[in-house]
């Protein structure tokens, strides 16, 4: 298990967007949380995996910008922005399992050349009747 030290995100408190009345109008209960990845203490290879995910929300500079505003207040705010960080960096925390090539067996291979013969013969009796 891979932990993010709070030390390295920066969080900021902004309006949220959407309905919500006077009270969204007024109060910063959204989060903005950025993680920069190339100077985060995370191993090396994590990085690599990281910065490799076709994510959008990974800026050029390798900066994770995740915006949390699902709830009304802004400790539950921070709290998810926290755990969805928290779930991408343990997503690629493991690396991917090397796929080992393999051979078909003998009896695919046999299943395949009678699939091929069979259809070899259905299309040789399409011609026209021959003059026997």
């Amino acid at each position: 298990m891979l932990a993010v030290d709070e030390s390295e995100v920066e969080v900021t408190a902004i309006r949220a967007q959407g309905a919500g009345g006077q009270n969204v109008n007024k109060v910063s209960s959204a989060i903005h949380l950025r993680f920069d990845i190339p100077a985060s203490s995370l191993p090396e290879d994590v990085k690599e995996r990281l910065l490799a995910l076709r994510d959008s929300r990974i800026t050029q500079a390798g900066v994770l910008v995740l915006k949390a505003q699902q709830h009304r207040t802004q400790e539950m705010n921070r709290l998810d922005a926290f755990s969805r960080l928290h779930e991408l960096v343990q997503s690629v925390a493991r690396p991917p399992r090397v796929r080992k090539p393999t051979k078909p067996t003998f009896g695919s291979r046999q299943r395949r050349l009678e699939g091929k013969s069979h259809r070899s013969e259905i299309k040789a009796g399409r011609g026209r009747a021959g003059l026997e």
